[in-house]
């Protein structure tokens, strides 16, 4: 007995120091800022204008690596599912003994059977996301076809807590607008990830306890 107990408060240990919640690996510099390259040299050839092009259309729009632009969240996201089955299944046997000879010992009653199956379930789930402000990036690459690479994060210190924006993904040159802006909605394998820790994120999470039964629960 005293070692099904111990074996008991090992696994209630295992479960305590356990997560709540899996959550995916993050690289440290995933979001981390990018800074400008230095200038190549200035060839010695005389001229008076050194440096890229940049065409006048362009403005003070970000186009290189280290620029900054605002991306504006205005996620918003809504799904529904519904589902329903019936079934019902009825039968019934039935024969008649003679009434004469040897097998009128029986009665009617004694050798009929009826049987009936029925089933009905219904499903319903409902699932809705919203999400909406501002969260400036730098610009960490440019490709060849002038998509950019951006990404960021935003920290924000609560008096219980902190809470954390984090954003990167790919956007094209032309979807900037002329003050540097950009919407969610115009990122291309957009990561968003909008988590927090403190006070307010311990309480709602489960106690390591009731995680304990959860896992072993049959139900």
């Amino acid at each position: 007995m005293p070692r099904k107990l111990c074996n008991l408060g090992l696994i209630m240990l295992a479960v305590a120091s356990a997560p709540a919640v899996a959550k995916d690996k993050v690289a440290p510099d995933a979001f981390a800022v990018s800074m400008p390259a230095a200038p190549p040299a200035s060839p010695a050839n005389g001229s008076i204008f050194q440096g890229g092009y940049t065409p006048l259309t362009s403005g003070g729009r970000a186009g290189q690596v280290g620029d900054i632009l605002t991306i504006q969240l205005v996620e918003r996201t809504a799904a529904t599912k519904s589902n329903a089955a019936n079934m019902q299944r009825d039968g019934s046997v039935g024969l008649t003994p003679p009434a004469t000879g040897p097998l009128s010992l029986f009665n009617p009653s004694d050798v009929g059977a009826s049987g009936n199956q029925a089933f009905k379930g219904k499903g319903d789930a409902s699932q809705s996301n919203a999400l909406s402000g501002e969260v400036s990036v730098t610009v960490a690459a440019v490709y060849p076809n002038g998509t950019m690479l951006v990404k960021g994060e935003k920290l924000l210190t609560l008096n219980r807590g902190d809470e954390r924006v984090q954003i990167s993904g790919i956007v094209r040159a032309i979807d900037v607008s002329p003050d540097n802006r950009v919407l969610s909605t115009r990122v291309a394998n957009a990561n968003i990830r909008y988590v927090g820790k403190g006070e307010i994120a311990r309480a709602s999470k489960q106690g390591w306890l009731q995680r304990f039964f959860s896992i072993i629960s049959p139900f």
